[in-house]
């Protein structure tokens, strides 16, 4: 069960990243998230951006300090230093743009390999952004879940941060993932 913050339970916080190609969606997944809000026009992140969010998952207080990080080829040097110490990640991507996808392995590679120097593999989930684009879909729902199994990843979605679909669902996984690997 996902709630608003409430003061019952034990207190957990969580450094979440949300990466992949730019465009894909992953500022307007992390504003709809924390401020309910769709906004078309939201400009390229630049490096990286934060925002934090306190949710009640389980009666299990969440603090989420959510990473969104930039997704042009220029800032991925970025990714490590950033990505360090990270509890969680989302690999996003477009479902009307195939090539959103089709680096993922990269994007993996990077992301895993400067998170943690522990054993301990950190939950990682894949979302496809854009679902209210039904009619211009070029990823399959089932190829993209295939892909993240094949990956052994921790899960698949796939949201519209338009209409916010699934978006309270995602961020309650993810966190749900955190706790459990804690």
């Amino acid at each position: 069960m996902y709630r608003k913050q409430e003061n019952n339970g034990s207190k957990h916080a969580f450094k979440l990243c949300i990466f992949g190609a730019g465009g894909v969606g992953k500022t307007t997944l992390i504003k709809r998230f924390v401020s309910k809000v769709f906004d078309k026009d939201l400009k390229m992140t630049i490096g990286a951006d934060f925002s934090v969010k306190n949710v009640t998952v389980d009666d299990k207080t969440v603090t989420l300090r959510i990473w969104d990080f930039a997704g042009e080829e220029r800032f991925r040097v970025l990714l490590p230093s950033f990505a360090k110490g990270a509890h969680g990640g989302i690999f996003m991507y477009d479902i009307t743009r195939y090539s959103s996808i089709k680096d993922v392995n990269d994007w993996l590679s990077i992301f895993e390999y400067f998170v943690s120097k522990s054993e301990k593999k950190i939950p990682i989930i894949m979302v496809g952004g854009k679902n209210d684009l039904e009619d211009k879909r070029s990823v399959e729902i089932e190829e993209a879940i295939e892909i993240s199994r094949s990956l052994e990843l921790q899960g698949h979605f796939e949201c519209s941060s338009k209409t916010g679909d699934k978006v309270e669902e995602i961020f309650a996984y993810i966190a749900n993932k955190m706790i459990e690997n804690s």
